[in-house]
């Protein structure tokens, strides 16, 4: 019998207050008693309309109802069927427009908090030591370039399925976007490596170090035995504003300040390396989860006074909700139809953003209203660091050194719905090919070039 309690079990947090000077984990998971008592909420129904919501389809209604009854490994086994990284996304999927937003307890009561309860069963298997069993391999290599989400993905499925995989890494560390992008408070970096270790489990090989198109090319690869590729090496080419002062010192792109935060641990300095300077009051600029991220990482960081700057109404902001709500929790200081114009100078470090105010006017292609300056409306916000967190484009490297691989106009990779490029053999998912989006997605597309690498080799 389904528990009918309307509202959700809240999952304890850190009080805003004591979590805004420090990185440790905001949302503290479920006990075990919370996470039965929230699995208890699911209708278990037939048709399964959660799992049409999930990019990697997992058996959702299958994983709960062993939560339900007490059967937590098994909850995770089930959810390992389909994905290779279930306590990322138990924690940075937007659940509540993906599975969530399916949830049939949804219509009249809150949903069930899959993304929670996700979280809590594959923590439990990691906690307790529970192994993915290796697969007899088929002989047939196969390279994935980039260890982001799109790229473990794929070379976890392609694992299970007995290919020989190795995944190659630019950076010094495996996990792209997963390490560098998001803050520890949100995934802690830890609980990434032993996600990671997981795919190394099912027979993966990770080289990292490793730039494909400058220490190796895929003509290299495929000297080495390689028969097919997946490109999912995101995209970790800033875009800026193109405003006068964006070269003054004090302005960041959302990209290098998060990753000197994350993969550098600036958040530690001077017990490790790399320092990042943050003035007492910042603006960040944008309004995805990365300005939420670069925001939360700055007031940690000491600035008294953190502003969002958003040319639009918080309604448009494509960040989740939840990071919103906590940015504010926190003391963001939200600066909504607010454009800025150029970036205030002084012996050449930044002095202030300034900014002029927004209307909306008619839609533009997007669906969105366009926003519109309103005259005489200039003014300054005086702060010392700015951070351009407005999105990414992919790196043009792979492009650049591989022939016949087309890309659109936004540099991003052109792949069919499975993932095949221009290229036989080669495929692409994630970032790379549809600019910045969510790890969830970057999954599923890993999820579906797997399986269509798998087809193409075995009709060779």
């Amino acid at each position: 019998m389904a528990n009918m309690r309307a509202d959700r079990v809240p999952m304890p947090e850190q009080e805003p207050n004591i979590r805004n000077r420090n990185f440790k984990e905001v949302a503290l998971g479920y006990t075990a008693e919370m996470a039965m008592e929230e699995a208890s909420r699911c209708l278990n129904c037939k048709h399964m309309p959660c799992v049409s919501g999930c990019p990697v389809n997992v058996k959702i209604p299958n994983f709960i109802k062993e939560v339900a009854a007490g059967n937590f490994a098994e909850a995770a086994a089930i959810i390992k069927q389909t994905s290779n990284l279930p306590s990322i996304c138990g924690r940075v999927c937007p659940q509540e427009t993906q599975c969530e937003s399916k949830c049939v307890r949804g219509i009249k009561a809150q949903p069930v908090a899959i993304g929670r309860l996700e979280r809590f069963a594959a923590d439990y298997a990691m906690e307790h030591g529970i192994k993915a069993e290796p697969v007899e391999k088929n002989g047939r290599k196969v390279a994935v370039i980039g260890s982001g989400p799109a790229g473990l993905t794929c070379a976890g499925d392609l694992a299970k399925k007995g290919y020989d995989v190795t995944v190659f890494e630019a950076l010094h560390t495996a996990g792209g976007v997963l390490m560098y992008g998001i803050p520890q408070f949100r995934l802690p970096k830890e609980l990434v490596r032993r996600e990671i270790a997981t795919v190394e489990e099912l027979g993966v090989k990770i080289e990292t170090d490793t730039v494909v198109g400058r220490t190796i090319t895929m003509d290299d690869l495929r000297e080495e035995g390689y028969e097919a590729f997946f490109v999912g090496s995101g995209a970790g080419l800033p875009n800026f504003m193109r405003m006068p002062g964006e070269n003054l010192n004090g302005v960041y792109s959302a990209n290098e300040f998060l990753t000197r935060i994350n993969l550098m641990r600036a958040y530690d300095f001077p017990n490790t390396d790399t320092p990042v300077k943050v003035g007492k009051e910042v603006a960040v600029v944008g309004g995805g989860n990365v300005a939420m991220d670069a925001a939360r990482c700055a007031k940690r960081l000491g600035a008294d006074t953190v502003y969002i700057v958003y040319r639009r109404s918080e309604e448009e902001m494509p960040a989740r909700k939840e990071e919103v709500h906590h940015a504010k929790e926190e003391g963001i200081v939200f600066k909504m139809l607010t454009n800025p114009v150029e970036v205030v100078g002084e012996d050449g470090w930044v002095a202030g953003l300034k900014c002029v105010d927004m209307e909306l006017g008619e839609p533009d292609a997007s669906g969105r209203r366009r926003p519109v300056a309103k005259e005489g409306s200039e003014h300054v916000l005086n702060v010392q660091t700015v951070v351009i967190a407005i999105g990414n484009s992919p790196n043009p490297l792979i492009k650049a050194t591989t022939p016949g691989l087309e890309t659109n106009k936004k540099g991003c990779i052109v792949a069919d719905e499975n993932g095949l490029t221009s290229i036989e053999g080669v495929y692409a998912g994630g970032d790379t090919v549809t600019g910045a989006a969510t790890v969830i997605l970057a999954m599923g597309a890993g999820k579906k070039a797997a399986a269509a690498i798998d087809a193409y080799l075995q009709s060779k």
